[in-house]
Protein backbone atom coordinates (compact mmCIF):
# COMPACT_ATOMS: atom_id res chain seq x y z
CA UNK A 1 0.00 0.00 0.00
CA UNK A 2 2.96 2.61 0.84
CA UNK A 3 4.57 1.59 -2.38
CA UNK A 4 1.07 2.65 -4.28
CA UNK A 5 0.80 5.62 -2.33
CA UNK A 6 4.49 6.94 -2.89
CA UNK A 7 4.61 5.86 -6.73
CA UNK A 8 1.05 8.14 -7.17
CA UNK A 9 3.17 11.05 -5.35
CA UNK A 10 6.32 10.82 -8.03
CA UNK A 11 3.35 10.21 -10.86
CA UNK A 12 2.02 13.50 -9.71
CA UNK A 13 5.00 15.52 -9.70
CA UNK A 14 7.07 14.45 -12.72
CA UNK A 15 2.79 14.88 -14.37
CA UNK A 16 3.52 18.62 -13.21
CA UNK A 17 0.56 18.86 -11.08
CA UNK A 18 -0.15 21.00 -8.13
CA UNK A 19 2.02 19.56 -5.26
CA UNK A 20 0.32 21.45 -2.67
CA UNK A 21 -2.29 18.40 -2.18
CA UNK A 22 1.04 16.07 -1.39
CA UNK A 23 2.06 17.95 1.22
CA UNK A 24 1.75 17.97 5.07
CA UNK A 25 0.52 21.12 6.91
CA UNK A 26 3.93 21.59 8.05
CA UNK A 27 5.27 21.77 4.40
CA UNK A 28 2.42 23.68 3.10
CA UNK A 29 2.97 26.77 5.12
CA UNK A 30 6.04 27.26 3.21
CA UNK A 31 3.95 28.73 0.41
CA UNK A 32 3.93 32.19 1.89
CA UNK A 33 6.96 34.49 0.16
CA UNK A 34 9.91 33.80 2.12
CA UNK A 35 13.73 35.75 1.48
CA UNK A 36 15.64 33.95 -0.75
CA UNK A 37 18.10 32.81 1.97
CA UNK A 38 14.99 31.41 4.15
CA UNK A 39 13.77 28.82 1.24
CA UNK A 40 16.92 28.16 0.38
CA UNK A 41 17.85 27.11 4.37
CA UNK A 42 14.43 24.61 4.27
CA UNK A 43 15.41 22.86 1.24
CA UNK A 44 18.14 21.98 2.46
CA UNK A 45 16.73 20.63 5.26
CA UNK A 46 14.95 18.04 3.11
CA UNK A 47 11.98 19.99 2.24
CA UNK A 48 10.44 19.60 -1.17
CA UNK A 49 11.87 21.28 -3.89
CA UNK A 50 8.71 22.13 -5.50
CA UNK A 51 7.40 23.88 -2.48
CA UNK A 52 10.80 26.21 -2.36
CA UNK A 53 10.34 26.70 -5.91
CA UNK A 54 6.64 27.64 -5.39
CA UNK A 55 7.90 29.94 -2.35
CA UNK A 56 10.50 31.87 -4.82
CA UNK A 57 7.85 32.02 -8.06
CA UNK A 58 5.21 33.68 -5.74
CA UNK A 59 7.81 36.12 -4.11
CA UNK A 60 8.92 37.22 -7.65
CA UNK A 61 5.04 37.58 -8.89
CA UNK A 62 4.39 39.67 -5.70
CA UNK A 63 7.65 42.08 -6.03
CA UNK A 64 6.66 42.81 -10.07
CA UNK A 65 3.33 43.39 -8.44
CA UNK A 66 4.52 45.87 -6.06
CA UNK A 67 6.72 47.47 -8.38
CA UNK A 68 3.78 47.74 -11.13
CA UNK A 69 1.48 49.51 -8.63
CA UNK A 70 4.75 51.74 -7.16
CA UNK A 71 5.53 53.10 -10.86
CA UNK A 72 2.59 55.07 -11.64
CA UNK A 73 2.69 56.39 -7.90
CA UNK A 74 6.08 57.49 -8.47
CA UNK A 75 4.84 58.82 -11.73
CA UNK A 76 1.85 60.66 -10.41
CA UNK A 77 3.61 62.32 -7.57
CA UNK A 78 6.92 63.84 -10.07
CA UNK A 79 3.72 65.11 -12.23
CA UNK A 80 2.38 66.71 -8.98
CA UNK A 81 5.45 68.56 -8.32
CA UNK A 82 5.89 69.88 -11.77
CA UNK A 83 2.63 70.81 -12.04
CA UNK A 84 3.00 72.82 -8.19
CA UNK A 85 6.62 74.39 -9.34
CA UNK A 86 4.82 75.26 -12.65
CA UNK A 87 2.20 77.14 -10.65
CA UNK A 88 4.70 79.02 -7.89
CA UNK A 89 6.56 80.24 -10.93
CA UNK A 90 3.39 81.95 -12.88
CA UNK A 91 2.66 83.34 -9.06
CA UNK A 92 5.91 84.83 -9.30
CA UNK A 93 7.52 82.76 -6.67
CA UNK A 94 10.90 81.14 -6.55
CA UNK A 95 10.88 77.96 -7.60
CA UNK A 96 13.89 75.11 -6.22
CA UNK A 97 14.79 72.61 -8.96
CA UNK A 98 15.31 69.56 -7.68
CA UNK A 99 17.06 66.40 -9.15
CA UNK A 100 17.13 62.94 -8.63
CA UNK A 101 20.87 63.54 -7.25
CA UNK A 102 19.44 66.22 -4.45
CA UNK A 103 21.55 68.62 -5.71
CA UNK A 104 20.80 72.34 -5.53
CA UNK A 105 22.56 75.90 -5.52
CA UNK A 106 22.62 77.44 -1.78
CA UNK A 107 20.78 80.67 -1.58
CA UNK A 108 23.86 83.41 -2.67
CA UNK A 109 23.46 87.35 -1.75
CA UNK A 110 25.38 90.43 -2.45
CA UNK A 111 26.78 92.45 0.63
CA UNK A 112 23.48 94.13 0.58
CA UNK A 113 21.55 91.36 0.83
CA UNK A 114 20.25 91.44 -2.70
CA UNK A 115 20.38 87.67 -4.51
CA UNK A 116 23.21 87.11 -6.33
CA UNK A 117 22.22 87.03 -9.92
CA UNK A 118 25.39 85.44 -11.95
CA UNK A 119 26.03 81.15 -12.40
CA UNK A 120 29.40 81.65 -14.49
CA UNK A 121 31.04 82.94 -10.89
CA UNK A 122 30.65 83.52 -7.23
CA UNK A 123 30.91 86.87 -5.51
CA UNK A 124 34.05 85.14 -3.91
CA UNK A 125 35.16 85.17 -7.05
CA UNK A 126 35.15 88.87 -7.41
CA UNK A 127 37.84 91.09 -7.06
CA UNK A 128 39.02 95.17 -6.75
CA UNK A 129 41.52 94.95 -9.63
CA UNK A 130 45.18 96.50 -9.06
CA UNK A 131 45.15 99.76 -11.09
CA UNK A 132 48.74 100.66 -9.77
CA UNK A 133 50.38 98.07 -12.09
CA UNK A 134 53.59 99.49 -14.68
CA UNK A 135 51.52 99.65 -17.92
CA UNK A 136 54.27 100.56 -19.85
CA UNK A 137 57.11 97.57 -18.69
CA UNK A 138 58.30 95.92 -22.27
CA UNK A 139 60.66 93.26 -22.41
CA UNK A 140 63.19 94.22 -24.48
CA UNK A 141 63.95 91.05 -27.20
CA UNK A 142 67.79 89.83 -26.76
CA UNK A 143 67.69 86.37 -27.30
CA UNK A 144 67.05 84.83 -30.89
CA UNK A 145 63.83 83.02 -29.62
CA UNK A 146 62.84 86.38 -28.24
CA UNK A 147 62.96 87.66 -31.11
CA UNK A 148 60.52 85.38 -33.14
CA UNK A 149 58.48 86.08 -30.37
CA UNK A 150 58.00 89.32 -30.81
CA UNK A 151 58.24 89.67 -34.50
CA UNK A 152 55.65 87.10 -35.06
CA UNK A 153 53.32 88.89 -32.33
CA UNK A 154 53.86 91.66 -34.49
CA UNK A 155 52.97 90.20 -37.65
CA UNK A 156 49.72 89.42 -36.30
CA UNK A 157 48.58 92.70 -35.54
CA UNK A 158 48.47 93.74 -38.76
CA UNK A 159 45.77 91.69 -39.96
CA UNK A 160 44.08 93.04 -36.92
CA UNK A 161 44.79 96.71 -37.63
CA UNK A 162 43.15 96.22 -41.09
CA UNK A 163 40.42 94.43 -40.64
CA UNK A 164 39.25 96.41 -37.17
CA UNK A 165 40.43 99.23 -37.75
CA UNK A 166 39.73 101.49 -35.30
CA UNK A 167 37.00 99.88 -33.64
CA UNK A 168 37.93 99.45 -30.55
CA UNK A 169 34.82 97.25 -29.06
CA UNK A 170 35.34 94.62 -32.01
CA UNK A 171 38.74 94.24 -31.39
CA UNK A 172 38.66 93.73 -27.87
CA UNK A 173 36.12 91.14 -28.66
CA UNK A 174 38.67 89.14 -31.00
CA UNK A 175 41.45 90.00 -28.84
CA UNK A 176 40.02 88.13 -25.71
CA UNK A 177 38.59 85.02 -27.64
CA UNK A 178 42.28 84.29 -28.40
CA UNK A 179 43.88 85.08 -24.93
CA UNK A 180 41.85 82.90 -22.85
CA UNK A 181 43.33 80.14 -25.45
CA UNK A 182 47.08 79.96 -23.86
CA UNK A 183 46.15 79.82 -20.26
CA UNK A 184 43.83 77.24 -20.37
CA UNK A 185 46.31 75.03 -22.88
CA UNK A 186 49.15 75.54 -20.40
CA UNK A 187 47.37 74.65 -17.51
CA UNK A 188 45.47 71.49 -19.14
CA UNK A 189 49.20 70.58 -20.20
CA UNK A 190 50.78 70.65 -16.54
CA UNK A 191 48.11 69.33 -15.50
CA UNK A 192 48.69 66.24 -17.58
CA UNK A 193 52.46 66.39 -16.78
CA UNK A 194 51.59 66.30 -12.85
CA UNK A 195 49.52 63.49 -13.16
CA UNK A 196 51.78 61.52 -15.55
CA UNK A 197 54.77 62.18 -13.16
CA UNK A 198 53.43 62.36 -9.78
CA UNK A 199 54.91 65.98 -8.89
CA UNK A 200 53.68 69.22 -7.95
CA UNK A 201 52.78 72.16 -10.13
CA UNK A 202 53.93 75.07 -7.73
CA UNK A 203 50.51 76.32 -8.62
CA UNK A 204 50.90 77.24 -11.71
CA UNK A 205 48.35 74.91 -12.82
CA UNK A 206 45.48 77.09 -10.73
CA UNK A 207 47.38 80.80 -12.06
CA UNK A 208 46.86 80.00 -15.87
CA UNK A 209 43.57 78.75 -15.34
CA UNK A 210 43.03 81.56 -13.19
CA UNK A 211 44.24 83.71 -16.16
CA UNK A 212 41.82 81.91 -18.57
CA UNK A 213 38.88 82.84 -16.49
CA UNK A 214 39.97 86.30 -16.09
CA UNK A 215 40.00 86.60 -19.80
CA UNK A 216 36.67 84.61 -20.22
CA UNK A 217 34.99 87.10 -18.15
CA UNK A 218 36.86 90.16 -20.41
CA UNK A 219 34.94 88.52 -23.30
CA UNK A 220 31.68 88.13 -21.63
CA UNK A 221 31.89 91.67 -20.45
CA UNK A 222 32.73 92.84 -24.36
CA UNK A 223 29.36 90.75 -25.73
CA UNK A 224 27.54 92.70 -23.54
CA UNK A 225 29.20 96.23 -24.72
CA UNK A 226 29.35 95.23 -28.77
CA UNK A 227 27.07 92.49 -29.96
CA UNK A 228 29.24 90.83 -32.41
CA UNK A 229 27.79 90.50 -35.95
CA UNK A 230 27.23 87.57 -37.07
CA UNK A 231 30.55 87.23 -39.43
CA UNK A 232 32.23 88.36 -36.81
CA UNK A 233 31.24 85.59 -34.61
CA UNK A 234 32.20 83.11 -37.82
CA UNK A 235 35.36 85.07 -37.62
CA UNK A 236 35.73 83.84 -34.31
CA UNK A 237 35.11 80.35 -34.83
CA UNK A 238 38.22 80.76 -37.20
CA UNK A 239 40.68 82.23 -35.23
CA UNK A 240 40.26 80.11 -32.11
CA UNK A 241 40.24 76.62 -34.27
CA UNK A 242 43.92 77.91 -35.78
CA UNK A 243 45.02 79.48 -32.67
CA UNK A 244 44.12 76.64 -29.98
CA UNK A 245 45.80 74.02 -32.21
CA UNK A 246 48.89 76.07 -32.72
CA UNK A 247 49.83 77.31 -29.33
CA UNK A 248 48.61 73.83 -28.40
CA UNK A 249 51.55 72.79 -30.63
CA UNK A 250 54.08 75.25 -29.47
CA UNK A 251 53.65 74.93 -25.88
CA UNK A 252 54.72 71.04 -26.42
CA UNK A 253 57.53 72.28 -28.34
CA UNK A 254 58.84 74.79 -26.20
CA UNK A 255 56.95 76.66 -23.73
CA UNK A 256 59.39 79.24 -22.38
CA UNK A 257 58.38 80.20 -26.18
CA UNK A 258 54.61 79.73 -25.82
CA UNK A 259 55.13 82.14 -22.67
CA UNK A 260 57.22 84.79 -23.96
CA UNK A 261 54.43 84.73 -27.04
CA UNK A 262 51.81 85.42 -24.66
CA UNK A 263 53.60 88.27 -22.90
CA UNK A 264 54.35 90.29 -25.79
CA UNK A 265 50.47 89.11 -26.97
CA UNK A 266 49.33 91.14 -23.68
CA UNK A 267 51.47 94.49 -24.47
CA UNK A 268 49.52 93.97 -27.57
CA UNK A 269 46.70 94.36 -25.39
CA UNK A 270 47.05 97.52 -23.08
CA UNK A 271 48.19 99.41 -26.50
CA UNK A 272 44.38 98.65 -27.64
CA UNK A 273 42.60 99.66 -24.70
CA UNK A 274 45.05 102.69 -24.17
CA UNK A 275 43.73 103.61 -27.12
CA UNK A 276 40.16 102.19 -27.06
CA UNK A 277 39.97 105.12 -23.43
CA UNK A 278 41.75 107.67 -25.78
CA UNK A 279 38.53 107.71 -27.82
CA UNK A 280 36.70 107.31 -24.85
CA UNK A 281 38.61 110.50 -23.81
CA UNK A 282 37.91 112.71 -27.18
CA UNK A 283 33.96 111.47 -27.52
CA UNK A 284 34.31 109.09 -30.20
CA UNK A 285 33.46 106.70 -28.31
CA UNK A 286 30.09 107.02 -25.80
CA UNK A 287 30.66 106.22 -22.31
CA UNK A 288 27.86 104.46 -21.94
CA UNK A 289 26.97 102.68 -18.13
CA UNK A 290 28.97 99.84 -17.63
CA UNK A 291 27.37 96.25 -17.81
CA UNK A 292 25.80 95.12 -14.41
CA UNK A 293 28.30 91.98 -14.91
CA UNK A 294 31.47 93.80 -14.94
CA UNK A 295 30.26 96.04 -11.71
CA UNK A 296 29.63 92.77 -10.14
CA UNK A 297 32.83 91.24 -11.06
CA UNK A 298 35.35 93.86 -10.89
CA UNK A 299 33.13 95.43 -7.74
CA UNK A 300 32.57 98.56 -9.59
CA UNK A 301 30.29 101.47 -7.99
CA UNK A 302 27.10 101.06 -9.45
CA UNK A 303 27.36 104.34 -11.58
CA UNK A 304 30.27 102.89 -13.20
CA UNK A 305 30.66 103.46 -17.30
CA UNK A 306 32.57 101.89 -20.16
CA UNK A 307 35.68 103.92 -19.14
CA UNK A 308 36.15 101.97 -15.84
CA UNK A 309 35.50 98.67 -17.37
CA UNK A 310 38.04 99.45 -19.56
CA UNK A 311 40.85 100.49 -17.40
CA UNK A 312 40.15 97.62 -15.12
CA UNK A 313 40.14 95.26 -17.79
CA UNK A 314 43.63 96.54 -19.01
CA UNK A 315 44.93 96.70 -15.54
CA UNK A 316 44.25 92.83 -15.84
CA UNK A 317 45.84 92.25 -19.17
CA UNK A 318 49.18 94.14 -17.70
CA UNK A 319 49.17 91.51 -15.15
CA UNK A 320 48.77 88.93 -17.24
CA UNK A 321 51.92 90.25 -19.03
CA UNK A 322 53.81 90.15 -16.35
CA UNK A 323 52.57 86.98 -15.53
CA UNK A 324 53.88 85.37 -18.77
CA UNK A 325 57.26 86.74 -19.24
CA UNK A 326 58.41 85.54 -15.97
CA UNK A 327 57.27 82.38 -16.98
CA UNK A 328 59.49 82.52 -19.82
CA UNK A 329 62.05 83.78 -17.74
CA UNK A 330 61.58 80.98 -15.41
CA UNK A 331 62.83 78.42 -18.63
CA UNK A 332 65.03 80.41 -19.77
CA UNK A 333 67.26 79.93 -16.31
CA UNK A 334 67.08 76.41 -16.87
CA UNK A 335 64.37 75.12 -14.09
CA UNK A 336 60.96 74.01 -14.31
CA UNK A 337 57.41 76.56 -13.23
CA UNK A 338 57.69 74.27 -10.14
CA UNK A 339 60.67 75.26 -8.81
CA UNK A 340 59.28 79.00 -8.42
CA UNK A 341 55.89 80.05 -6.62
CA UNK A 342 53.12 80.74 -8.94
CA UNK A 343 51.46 84.53 -8.58
CA UNK A 344 47.88 82.76 -7.62
CA UNK A 345 45.77 85.73 -7.56
CA UNK A 346 47.69 88.19 -9.29
CA UNK A 347 45.17 89.65 -11.71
Amino acid sequence: MNQLVARTVLRRLIGGRSCNRCLSTSTAALVVPRPFEETAVLWRQGHSWGATGGAEWRRAMSTAAERTKTAPAAEEKDRKESAAAEEKKKDGGEVMVSSYWGISRPKVTRDDGTEWPWNCFMPWETYQSDLSVDLSKHHVPKTFLDKVAFRTVKILRIPTDIFFQRRYGCRAMMLETVAAVPGMVGGMLLHLRSLRKFEHSGGWIKALIEEAENERMHLMTMVELVKPKWYERLLVLAVQGVFFNAFFVLYMLSPKVAHRVVGYLEEEAIHSYTEYLKDIDSGKIENVPAPAIAIDYWRLPKDATLKDVITVIRADEAHHRDVNHFASDIHYQGKELRDAPAPVGYH
